[in-house]
């Protein structure tokens, strides 16, 4: 390379890295609920139309307020009513309630008034108080847990609440919180989700990038020992993560819930690249060759090679753009995109670079080399006489395989998709355990023919499936607009716990709801919609998984068909947490579609490649076994196959078959230089053998340091992508000699 083509190169990308870094700081981190919907979902469709007639279910902050040894003390409960009464005040929040601000509807001989639910100043009629409140079903596991030791501030807040919306409420509610002595506090709902899972992101990113790059500076002194090698490979590798970044905050792509294994991708990518280029390059050089004509041999079969490589990768993240859930399919198409960059980084900058040194200056020579020669010309010896075991222990895994596909499952629980040890994940276990959890599940009710959503006829057949509600034990509490009613009914019958039911008759109902016309609209308006024709029953469900879910759910419809005279009134379930349950069939099913394209895609390469249909073959199957064994390894493990799980399968994909075009490009360069079969295939264990050993090696690595994130998700992908690659190398190395072998017979 001549000098001043070098110069210019290095001058372009120390242009690009330095406005890669200032783009690279005005990333922004976006984490919501909405963006786990699958698109273009008849359900999503439904439920967005659903809630213009009402309100999200997720517009809510609960803040559980404890005291150990019961909540019926003065101060405590005047410390409540305080907080309940100035988090009114806070930004976003458009409403408070606790019980310390309900009363009780009371009927006097001259008016209906009211009496408090708690008489906060009067401690000698706190037992009475909390005996009524522990009996009453709308209070319990809402606003009281059953214990009588914890007790709910519900915030209504703003919809749809965004990051930067929520990173100004929550510390003006750790702030009034502060104030008061409570013995803990937990919190429950979007604002809380979406502040720590953003934080969440910050933190795995800059843990993910420190530690590996921690880890590749290890394995590059222990590859190359020499300071100009070192300092080349890193400086690659680094330049290719900041245009990465670069170009995602150029573009304004925000860093959703699958940021964090950005870094560990981009590293990994790019120092398997940098290896293959520097070890050729290398090669040549202490073969004799000057300089140029060593680059220009790297440049032509390896960077050709890596090429390939490149496109193939990128082919199997892209096969993720198939999925309806949008942090999946940003995913795809971003680590798509840094794949390229990546290989680009390293064709240009890293040859420019190299151009610069001789052999001994990049590596230092010693034991090792002798290490990796002997070890590949073990490895092809050990094919060649043992082609026959290595076929049936490559029958016997597929088998094993299968078993293990057949064991997955998708019941997959949120509490699963929560950071490790933090006190977003305690609060959500505590509302778990003491309170009606977080998947919110709505029945919307459409009136039949004539009549209205609040006639008599229509709340009765929705006050059966209530009642049929709270014999399921994953519900704990119901509302809708019979409440109202029971209220009324329980007032003219002294507030008994008994009394808290439907009317029994009509001219009853009629006489309550002169009584209900009378309620402010806004205690009723989120059950019943503008035109009277539709209603809802909301309700939420314990975290037992999705699948159970799902069986629960198709319980409860078959219950509802059996049960509710469809003349009156016509259900569908329906919710955020409907929605979010759906990911799983479409998992399955994207990622089928996304991995079926992906292999004929990458097929159509790989006949282009080789125009050899055998060659096709050999290619082919030594990367469907990894695929088979990540598949077998979620269901021997019992790990639920999930959005962000689902990731391992184009992940491995198109790793995988980097090594299988090193490995077969170089095979196919020493046929064409005349060598047999057994002499190309000797050559190939030689000199690419090590080079794809290593690179695996830095991958097995590189994705354990997922292991260190916080998200259950990640380690899960770290460890899984780092055993089937492991995987991935042993069945190049033991497979494709077998293949070629069999399909092409020494003549």
């Amino acid at each position: 390379m001549s000098p001043i083509l070098r110069r210019s190169i290095l001058l372009i990308f120390t242009f690009l890295t330095i406005a890669s870094c200032y783009f690279a700081f005005h990333l922004k981190f976006e984490f919501y609920i909405e963006q786990f919907f699958p698109e273009g979902d008849e359900d999503l469709a439904f439920f967005q139309d659903f809630i213009k007639d009402f309100e999200t279910d997720v517009n809510f902050l609960l803040v559980a307020v404890e005291k150990k040894d019961g909540i019926f003390e003065q101060k405590f409960l005047e410390d409540v009513h305080d907080f309940t009464l100035k988090s009114r005040s806070l930004p976003f929040v458009e409403e408070s309630m606790s019980l310390t601000k309900i009363s009780y509807p009371l009927k006097t001989p001259f008016a209906i008034t009211s009496i408090p639910a708690i008489h906060i100043n009067q401690p000698e009629r706190y037992e009475r108080d909390k005996k009524r409140i522990l009996e009453d079903e709308r209070f319990v596991n809402t606003l009281i847990s059953e214990d009588a030791t914890s007790m709910v501030v519900s915030l209504k807040t703003t919809p749809n609440v965004s990051i930067e919306e929520s990173k100004v409420l929550m510390p003006a509610i750790d702030s009034l919180i502060e104030k008061y002595n409570f013995d803990d506090y937990h919190y429950l709902g979007t604002a809380n989700f979406t502040k720590e899972m953003a934080r969440m992101q910050q933190r795995e990113i800059t843990v993910s990038t420190i530690i590996s790059a921690i880890l590749v500076a290890i394995v590059m002194f222990w590859i190359f020992r020499r300071l100009p090698g070192i300092f080349i490979s890193l400086t690659s590798i680094g330049i290719g993560l900041v245009l990465f970044f670069g170009i995602l905050g150029m573009m304004g792509r925000p860093m959703n819930a699958m940021a964090a294994l950005y870094p560990v991708l981009m590293v990994i990518v790019g120092t398997s690249d940098v290896v293959h280029i520097m070890s050729k390059y290398i090669d040549e050089l202490r073969s004799g060759a000057n300089k140029k004509d060593a680059l220009k041999v790297t440049i032509k079969e390896i960077g050709l090679a890596t090429l390939l490589t490149s496109i193939t990768t990128a082919i199997g993240f892209a096969a993720l753009a198939t999925s309806k859930v949008i942090p999946i399919k940003e995913f795809g198409w971003n680590a798509a995109l840094g794949v390229i960059v990546a290989y680009v980084t390293v064709i240009f900058f890293t040859t420019a670079l190299l151009s610069m040194y001789d052999a001994k200056q990049l590596m230092k020579f010693g034991k090792g080399q002798a290490f990796w020669h002997n070890l590949m010309d073990r490895s092809y010896h050990f094919t060649k006489n043992n082609g026959r075991k290595i076929a049936m222990g490559i029958s016997v895994t597929i088998l094993l395989c299968l078993w293990g596909i057949s064991m997955i499952t998708t019941n997959y629980k949120i509490e699963s998709n929560l950071p490790l040890r933090t006190k977003m994940t305690e609060d959500f276990l505590f509302f778990e355990k003491n309170y009606s959890g977080f998947r919110p599940v709505e029945l919307a009710v459409f009136a039949q023919g004539d009549y209205n959503a609040t006639d008599f006829e229509v709340l009765q057949e929705m006050d059966k499936i209530e009642k049929h509600i709270k014999t399921i034990p994953h519900f704990r509490s119901t509302a809708s607009i019979t409440s109202v009613y029971k209220s009324i009914n329980q007032m003219y019958k002294g507030n008994k716990k008994s009394a808290y039911q439907m009317p029994k008759t009509k001219a009853q109902f009629l006489k309550y709801q002169r009584v209900a016309d009378k309620v402010p609209q806004n205690s009723t308006k989120i059950f019943t919609s503008r035109d009277n024709k539709k209603a809802r029953i909301t309700t939420n469900m314990l975290d037992i998984g999705a699948s159970n879910i799902k069986n629960v759910s198709r319980d409860l419809d078959d219950w509802i068909a059996a049960n509710v005279n469809s003349d009156i009134i016509q259900i569908k379930q329906t919710g955020t947490g409907l929605i979010l349950d759906k990911n799983s069939e479409y998992v399955r099913t994207s990622l089928l579609q996304g991995l079926g394209g992906a292999v004929i895609m990458v097929s159509l390469l790989m006949a282009i490649l080789f125009q050899n249909w055998r060659m096709l073959i050999i290619s082919m199957i030594p990367n469907l076994v990894p695929l088979l064994l990540a598949g077998a390894l979620l269901g021997f493990f019992g790990i639920e196959l999930e959005a962000g799980v689902s990731i391992i399968f184009a992940v491995v994909f198109g790793i995988a078959v980097d090594d299988t075009i090193h490995f077969l490009s170089k095979y196919q360069i020493s046929r064409r230089n005349g060598k047999n079969r057994e002499e190309a295939l000797h050559i190939t264990f030689l000199e690419t053998g090590k080079a794809i050993c290593l690179t695996t090696l830095i991958l097995f690595f590189g994705f354990l340091v997922l292991l260190f994130s916080i998200h259950p998700p990640s380690v899960v992908i770290g460890m899984l992508i780092s055993v089937t690659l492991i995987s991935a190398l042993v069945g190049d190395l033991l497979l494709i000699p077998l293949l070629i072998r069999a399909l092409y017979p020494e003549e």
